[in-house]
């Protein structure tokens, strides 16, 4: 017979004769690899770790706890509050609502395609893996305010609950909580994007966004009279967002003067030359995912080009990436920017529209499974 989904052997129990007692003892979870699970390959390589693999019942428990206020100390926020499937998984929010209302120190990250790029989770890459990451925001006493032991304690408190994490892990604990929030993080893909079925050959550009994609890719060189809005520097071709190797993720992009610079990256490595050094992130469905920058401070996609075009403030650890990108052949003085013209501006937003995937930002595969129910 078939192996079922949802298999009754991890839960299943053996009972072990010792004299005239018995000891009662849960068998391993036997879970179901992810069905039919496939991912683009111009993504390039991603790694899942050994001790976490992609199955279904973790899946199934990530995206419930991902939405339960449980797992804050009020009862009252769950990680779906800062993280909004239709906003990409972002807020709307120029910096995440604390606990009391207050403004926090940075935007909330999209979460998606999270298997692939910069290992380092987090604006300023605090986080060293997803499963740590997960766990932050749960403790961190002006986001969620989650004692780990009490939220062990509650989880093991629900029926539902317990046998959630026997057939995926096994027990409740801490550490699988968060593995299954990792797991359902790890399958947030968003790979059906206008820009996707082009590349897959089922779909046509316009010639305006075919320029936007065009410049998008390009590096300016004036010698050779190369346009380029230089994007893909920092935001890798098809992923658009940071590079996977060493720190090639993170980047100053000139948004402040050195005595202004928050520290960024280099609150985490201790390195003055990783100063204002933010996380790049993904461009995948950035036309719904404004504010932007780390503190949102821009607010719309042609705040951000004309950041890039004539904004750009020079600090020490500048990107020279973007310190050396110009389209003009004699830039006036210490004048930094792409100037670019205005239709090739509105060409590189047109393009960056072709990133949004309808379908991802409504599949039912990562809605609240809660609704009705609370």
């Amino acid at each position: 017979m078939a192996r079922q989904r949802w298999i009754a052997t991890a839960a299943a129990v053996v009972a072990i004769g010792t004299g005239a007692s018995f000891v009662i003892r849960a068998l391993p979870p036997d879970p179901t690899p992810v069905a039919d699970f496939s991912a683009p390959f111009v993504f390039g390589r991603f790694s899942v770790p050994q001790d976490n693999p992609l199955t279904e019942e973790a899946f199934a428990l990530g995206r419930r706890l991902f939405y339960d206020p449980a797992l804050s100390g009020g009862n009252d926020r769950s990680c779906a509050t800062c993280h909004i499937q239709r906003l990409a998984f972002t807020d709307g929010l120029p910096t995440a609502a604390g606990l009391n209302g207050e403004s926090l120190e940075f935007s909330s990250m999209s979460l998606v395609n999270l298997l692939w790029g910069q290992e380092r989770f987090f604006w300023d890459g605090r986080a060293l893996s997803l499963e740590q990451q997960a766990l932050l925001p749960i403790e961190n006493p002006q986001e969620m305010a989650q004692d780990l032991e009490e939220l062990v304690r509650e989880l093991k408190g629900s029926r539902q609950y317990r046998r959630m994490f026997r057939q995926a892990y096994g027990e409740v604990s801490s550490e699988n909580i968060a593995r299954a929030l990792a797991t359902f993080m790890r399958m947030l893909i968003s790979a059906g994007s206008k820009y996707d079925r082009f590349l897959r050959g089922e779909a046509v550009l316009t010639e305006q966004e075919e320029l936007g994609r065009k410049l998008f890719m390009a590096h300016p060189d004036t010698k050779v009279s190369l346009r380029g809005g230089n994007c893909i520097d920092c935001h890798s071709q098809f992923l658009t967002s940071g590079f996977r190797d060493g720190l090639d993720g993170f980047s100053n992009n000139g948004l402040d003067k050195d005595e202004d610079l928050p520290a960024g990256l280099m609150a985490v490595t201790g390195n003055p030359a990783h100063k204002g050094f933010f996380k790049v992130p993904t461009l995948r469905n950035i036309a719904v995912t404004a504010p932007y920058m780390h503190d949102g401070r821009l607010q719309t996609l042609e705040d951000v080009m004309d950041h890039y075009n004539g904004g750009v403030v020079v600090s020490p650890t500048l990107s020279p990436l973007i310190l050396e990108a110009d389209n003009a052949a004699s830039p006036p003085g210490s004048f930094v920017g792409l100037r670019l013209t205005d239709s090739e501006k509105a060409a590189i937003i047109a393009f960056l529209h072709t990133l949004t995937d309808e379908a991802f930002l409504s599949d039912a595969r990562f809605s609240n499974p809660l609704e009705g129910e609370l």
